[in-house]
């Protein structure tokens, strides 16, 4: 049976309301990825991981790099699979794993679109994430239904451009809300 959402979730944001206690999603704005009637897949666009950059996945894949690929973030794309990559980026799309989101943004997570980005020739924009963001059968919707996450239309712009420490205000404020107004209190209509 399909979810009532499974159709309008992929290729939209997942915004967290302020009540939002669980810390690997406080105040985060996820992509997601895939959303069916066996569960949804995201990832998380505004945590980055300040212990870890491209130079530590480089060298620990033991992958030749341009110089200036060392300095690549790595972000934390969720708890589920925290020792897997993940890669959200734009064109080119022909690399071995890769999973359409929206006509112009996609998630990889094989090794040559790893390699590339490594080498200077990979998509323009890209994110390399820690992990994901999942969900198993009827949970995310349940979720929402629980006023635990506003959606919102995908903006590419805030991911490639808005500086990670502003995209939840910026998700929030493409929906025409002011972060300060929020409540922590969910309510029904």
């Amino acid at each position: 049976m399909e979810t009532q959402f499974a159709d309008t979730l992929k290729g939209r944001f997942l915004i967290a309301m302020p009540a939002m206690k669980d810390p690997n999603f406080f105040q985060s704005v996820i992509c997601v990825c895939d959303h069916t009637a066996e569960g949804a897949l995201g990832i998380i666009i505004n945590k980055i991981h300040f212990s870890l950059s491209g130079q530590t996945i480089f060298r620990e894949l033991k992958m030749p790099c341009k110089p200036s690929s060392k300095s690549i973030h790595l972000h934390i794309g969720g708890p589920v699979r925290g020792g897997e990559l993940y890669l959200l980026h734009g064109p080119p799309f022909a690399w071995d794993s890769t999973l359409m989101i929206t006509e112009s943004l996609a998630l990889s997570n094989s090794v040559d679109i790893l390699q590339a980005i490594a080498l200077g020739q990979g998509p323009r924009f890209f994110l390399i994430t820690l992990g994901c963001s999942g969900w198993g059968p009827g949970q995310l919707d349940h979720e929402i239904q629980n006023n635990v996450w506003l959606t919102s239309p995908l903006s590419e712009k805030i991911i490639s451009e808005t500086p990670v420490e502003n995209r939840w205000t910026e998700a929030l404020k493409d929906l025409g809300i002011d972060p300060a107004m929020l409540s922590d209190t969910a309510g029904h209509a």
